[in-house]
């Protein structure tokens, strides 16, 4: 009975949407290209080849070479791969790190919860890119100081998130009646409560991978993020934009596909949203 409300529900809000299917295909893609990319490229992403730079695109650089000739099309297709590992790791941290401060402050209220959720107000007072900058500073440059410095910086929505969520059920009556016969508070917390809270930060999530992959992007063009020769789509934009009157492929193909990405996802988000929170929690 419930496959059948779900897969309802998933039917309406793909017919309500009338991106949706755009959006499903660019996910689905992505997907795809990022988990086996090696079927869809025959040139090596990383490899130098300084007399064949700046060709423009054809049919055997279909995205054409960038400044020390590597094939621009291969690199774009293992460059999804890079977006897809960023995103990844920076929601896991901030779903994570929200998980815990904001169960914590949600479940034990009192001045555990006032404190936390002041340091949480401290953090969502400065925009995530500019919090995400100032944490790759300290950390130094490369790929993983970036997914490192973004997830820092992004917990506290999720953090704010799971604690309304804690709130809202921690005095239901099947939490009340748990407390009752004396079940400990961690195991009601993981059995009664946490279970309860996990539809709206998937929500949540599928919402942030947009963003998420833009902010990464953008600390990598920079500087702050890949370095060369990693396939990243933001330091591959940044590397184009000395050549982008007369080069004009360098940058403009791997801002397309960070574009497309982007878009897809977001919509992507609105279809989940609109599948697993009909309530509109999220909204």
């Amino acid at each position: 009975m419930k496959r059948s409300v779900r897969r309802s529900r998933f039917t309406r809000a793909v017919r309500n949407n009338p991106f949706a299917v755009p959006g499903l295909v660019i996910v689905f893609v992505f997907l795809l290209v990022a988990l086996f990319p090696a079927p869809f490229t025959r040139h090596d992403p990383t490899r130098l080849n300084l007399p064949d730079k700046f060709l423009p695109p054809s049919s055997e650089h279909f995205a054409g070479t960038d400044s020390m000739g590597m094939d621009q099309y291969s690199r774009i297709i293992y460059g999804a791969r890079v977006t897809l590992q960023n995103v990844t790791v920076v929601l896991a941290i901030a779903a994570s790190v929200g998980y815990v401060i904001g169960s914590a402050a949600g479940f034990l209220g009192g001045h555990v919860d006032e404190v936390l959720m002041r340091i949480t107000d401290v953090f969502l007072a400065f925009p995530s890119l500019i919090l995400a900058i100032a944490v790759n500073s300290v950390l130094g440059r490369g790929l993983v100081q970036t997914m490192l410095a973004v997830g820092f910086s992004w917990w506290p929505s999720y953090a704010r998130l799971i604690r309304g969520q804690i709130l809202s059920v921690k005095y239901e009556e099947y939490v009340t009646a748990a407390r009752a016969i004396g079940i400990r508070p961690v195991r009601m917390l993981l059995k009664h409560v946490l279970p309860n809270c996990f539809v709206p930060v998937i929500v949540r999530i599928t919402l942030d991978v947009g963003f998420v992959a833009l902010t990464t992007a953008g600390l990598s063009f920079l500087g702050l993020g890949a370095e060369p020769p990693t396939p990243e789509w933001g330091r591959m934009v940044a590397e184009g934009r000395d050549y982008l009157l007369r080069q004009w492929w360098v940058a403009t193909f791997p801002g397309l596909a960070l574009f497309l990405v982007v878009v897809g996802f977001n919509l992507f988000g609105e279809i989940v949203r609109d599948w697993l929170d009909p309530s509109g929690i999220n909204r």
